[in-house]
């Protein structure tokens, strides 16, 4: 019989502990999905990229992306452009709908486009300068930018990221479009042009692998600048690396180039808009990791992407990849999955920090509960006790009695229905007890 009694307590107790855990539980569960949706929105599905126009190695780049975002569900739209500049103006245009671009070093600032990120840079764009062998002066090789002073060059289309960083370099040797005729030619139309001695010289941003460069430079009637002033120029420049072209590294078989060119180089960078989705951020940065990590002519294996010096301030994503690589679950699990676990634990982490303490209370919260509905039944009897002294002065009625005890009964009937674990059935014994005590006071008065 105490065994059954226990047992019946303790059911009674567990059902008065979930009066209490239960909405503590639903207000939790309402907080995650709030938060969930609100907070922490899942990364979309789409991501526009501005590249080029076919001019340069953006496009082709892209398309690698392309590959590796559709492998993990994610379509990455590729929307060509003219290149680097445009490219950057599509990101700081507010009603542009890109997200991501490639840009070369130099172009833009921080105050200019404060919205815009870093992923880290990409790979070098050297600078080639092509001249007609017949500027040679008396067979003396040209060696330096100055050297191209009155001289007809091709820099590119107005507004394109070759000729703002042409002009950027040739105003700092002392040649401009007062001094110098300016020709504006794509890459292509360039290099026909110097071929056909249309133009003097010709300059170019892209890299070694480049269709229009390979042709360039077996051409024996044209000549590749090195640059004898390359170190002054990237330390007056700080976003141009001085680079080496070694002697051969064109063609081994025809020894191209003839001699060691020095050059000057930006880097091309990865811009993306700071709204992205960090996981976003991220399949873009194991995309770039998985595209520019083998070597090159001027690249070291793994070199690229790298956090080198740039205009813009690296994105939280980026920092964290350079430091610590992709995150565990991008790394061992598919995207969305990976996504998923990211955004759950994000949430439930801070959960479950400020449900603890509450969880925690809960055994003091239902013992409140408990002494609080003994106490009220406490006060009621207290509050009938002082009625009869009251009414000792006056007299009492034979209604007024009948009435108490009345109310004792309800009272009592209260007690007997009440369902408390056992450490409080001696606090119910007490109060009936005490309701026991009044009816006799009663009764004999």
């Amino acid at each position: 019989m105490v065994a059954m009694t226990k047992s019946s307590s303790k059911k009674k107790s567990n059902r008065g502990q979930l009066v209490v855990v239960v909405p503590i539980i639903i207000v939790v569960l309402i907080a995650i999905v709030i938060l969930y949706r609100v907070v922490d929105p899942a990364p979309a599905n789409h991501l526009v990229i501005s590249t080029s126009d076919g001019e340069g190695d953006y496009d082709q780049y892209a398309k690698l992306y392309q590959d590796i975002f559709k492998d993990d569900g994610i379509k990455l739209e590729i929307r060509q452009s003219t290149g680097s500049a445009e490219n950057y103006a599509r990101l700081k245009d507010p009603k542009s709908d890109v997200d991501v671009g490639f840009v070369q070093d130099g172009l833009g600032t921080p105050d200019d486009a404060p919205d815009l990120v870093s992923l880290g840079s990409l790979y070098y764009e050297p600078i080639w300068i092509f001249y007609h062998v017949k500027l040679d002066r008396g067979h003396v090789p040209m060696t330096r930018f100055s050297h191209l002073l009155g001289k007809k060059i091709a820099v590119g289309h107005v507004g394109g990221g070759t000729r703002l960083l042409s002009e950027r370099i040739l105003k700092a040797a002392g040649v401009d479009d007062k001094n110098s005729h300016f020709v504006d030619l794509g890459w292509k139309d360039a290099a026909t042009a110097l071929r056909n001695g249309q133009v003097d010289a010709a300059i170019f941003l892209s890299t070694p692998e480049d269709a229009v460069i390979r042709d360039l430079i077996h051409d024996p009637d044209l000549r590749l600048m090195s640059m004898d002033q390359a170190e002054a120029v990237s330390r007056q420049i700080p976003f141009l690396h001085h680079l080496v072209l070694p002697h051969g590294a064109m063609d081994l078989k025809k020894g191209l180039p003839d001699h060691d060119i020095d050059m000057v180089s930006p880097t091309a960078t990865l811009l993306v808009r700071d709204s992205v989705h960090p996981a976003l951020k991220y399949l873009l940065l194991k995309a770039a990791s998985q595209v520019h990590d083998d070597p090159g002519i001027f690249e070291k294996r793994n070199e690229f992407p790298i956090d080198k010096v740039d205009q813009f301030p690296l994105a939280d994503e980026a920092r964290s990849y350079y430091k610590n690589g992709i995150p565990f679950w991008q790394k061992h699990l598919p995207f969305w999955l990976a996504t998923l676990l990211d955004r759950f634990l994000l949430i439930i982490i801070p959960i479950f920090a400020l449900a603890f303490p509450i969880l925690k209370s809960i055994p003091q919260a239902y013992k409140w509960r408990i002494r609080t509905r003994i106490y009220k039944l406490y006060g009621e009897l207290k509050y009938l006790e002082t009625a009869m002294k009251n009414e000792e002065k006056q007299g009492r009625t034979a209604a007024q009695a009948q009435d108490h005890l009345s109310e004792l009964d309800r009272i009592e009937e209260k007690v007997k229905l009440m369902k408390v674990p056992l450490e409080f059935a001696e606090h119910l014994y007490s109060l009936r007890g005490h309701i026991d005590f009044v009816r006799l006071q009663l009764k004999a008065d």
